[in-house]
């Protein structure tokens, strides 16, 4: 009995290869059609895949969108550091081209002082109140050669003298300071050399005021106005502004010139202090000393 069983589980083994040998040969030849237990297990297949498939790939997806989005986030981050370096970088680019621009122009500058030697110096400190339009500070002081009502210019013109001085820093005072004692001789340079002295500031209009012209004199418009070079201080022809509008003084025994400044009161950054050429007689140095401590008292 149990050599029957065996021999019959023998013959079912040999008649299942034998079917399968079969099977295989009749699915590997070319045919037009598949039978239909290959469609059913084909289909099968290809539903159970799909249903396993779809929520694997949305899974996926979401795995990806998430590194997508972090990627993207630190490209951002990456981008907005690069536009801020570039917009830091072109802020240099622009103050180093002015700078330039500026430094050009008083070398031009220097070569037509005359006797004077120009030294230049930068603006350190500036105060953002009421003193903004009459005071600023530069970084030579008497160390280097510099002392008090020496003339102080850019590369456009005048814009005032030295107040007073530190071993390392100066106080530069403004042609716009609203001092009375703050006066400087000044010419006109038209038809006919005219001469006042530049004394107060119009803060409406930003202008200077030329006061002490004759009161028949004829001025016109546009005409320059220079340093006049006689009080012994400053040296002559450094440009100061032009004329803009002339009117009768409140006696009418002369004739006020309002004058639009060359430089720019406002936007300083580079100055040459100007070393006096010839040296100051003494009486001109104590009338000078007297009537600034008469301003400083009222």
């Amino acid at each position: 009995m149990p050599q029957f069983f065996l021999n019959k589980r023998l013959i079912i083994l040999l008649v299942s290869i034998i079917i399968l040998v079969a099977l295989i040969g009749f699915s590997i030849r070319d045919r037009a059609n598949l039978s239909w237990p290959e469609k059913f297990v084909k289909d099968t297949t290809g539903w159970v895949q799909s249903l396993v498939a779809t929520p694997t790939q949305y899974v996926v997806g979401i795995f990806e969108n998430l590194k997508d989005l972090q990627n993207t986030y630190e490209e951002n981050k990456e981008l907005k550091k690069h536009l801020e370096d570039m917009a830091r970088l072109e802020a240099e680019v622009y103050s180093l081209e002015q700078e330039n621009a500026e430094l050009t122009e008083i070398l031009k500058i220097e070569g037509s002082i005359g006797d004077y030697d120009p030294m230049q110096a930068t603006v350190i400190s500036r105060s953002p109140d009421r003193l903004w339009h009459e005071v600023i500070i530069v970084n030579k002081g008497s160390s280097h050669g510099v002392e008090k009502n020496m003339a102080v210019m850019t590369a456009r013109g005048l814009i005032g003298k030295v107040k007073s001085t530190t071993p390392f820093t100066s106080t530069i005072q403004l042609l716009s300071a609203l001092d009375p004692t703050n006066r400087i001789s000044a010419a006109l340079q038209g038809d006919k050399k005219l001469f006042g002295t530049i004394e107060g500031y119009d803060k409406e209009n930003e202008w200077l005021l030329l006061k002490g012209l004759p009161v028949e004199a004829k001025i016109k418009k546009d005409e320059m106005v220079v340093t006049s070079g006689l009080g012994g201080v400053f040296p002559g022809d450094v440009p100061i502004g032009k004329v803009m509008e002339v009117v009768p003084d409140q006696f009418g025994l002369n004739q006020t010139a309002y004058i639009k400044p060359e430089a720019d009161f406002y936007n300083i950054s580079h100055v040459m202090i100007l070393t006096r050429g010839m040296t100051i007689p003494k009486a001109v140095e104590e009338n000078k000393e007297a009537q600034e401590s008469e301003g400083d008292d009222l």
